[in-house]
């Protein structure tokens, strides 16, 4: 069975945090031997945590966990009871920046989704995705 753990960082509305986001997300899955993981999930996390500092006003958060399936499930929680904007294609949006994030998510992840949720004493929500770790 594998082992299973579960991370939360909390940050402030900064797009800062981000890399602080990405660069702890390598270093928990390195010390966690799933090193092949990293490119994608810092990928998926850079996505999601970015929209949440970006499209909200208020404090978020980074949750990476592995269930004793062997999922690796990253979420990023946001203030905004809101859901997100639907994906976008991204043979649409093409080489611009903003409105590829879960369109990202989508073509690397098998499973994603959002959820409400009343976290750190606020509403707000998570979106959240899952890797399989072989």
């Amino acid at each position: 069975m594998p082992e299973t753990w579960d991370y939360t960082l909390q940050i402030p509305n900064d797009l800062r945090a981000v890399t602080i986001c990405r660069r702890t997300l390598r270093l928990i899955l390195t010390m966690h031997g799933l090193i092949g993981l990293v490119d994608t999930a810092e990928l998926l996390a850079t996505e999601l945590v970015s929209n949440a500092v970006r499209h909200t006003k208020g404090p978020a958060a980074l949750r990476v966990r592995r269930s004793a399936e062997g999922v690796v499930w990253i979420g990023a929680w946001d203030a905004d009871p809101e859901p997100p904007q639907p994906p976008q294609p991204l043979e649409r949006v093409g080489e611009r920046e903003d409105g590829r994030g879960l369109g990202l998510v989508v073509a690397c992840t098998k499973y994603w989704g959002w959820m409400p949720s009343a976290r750190f004493g606020e509403r707000g929500k998570y979106v959240w995705c899952e890797l399989a770790a072989a």
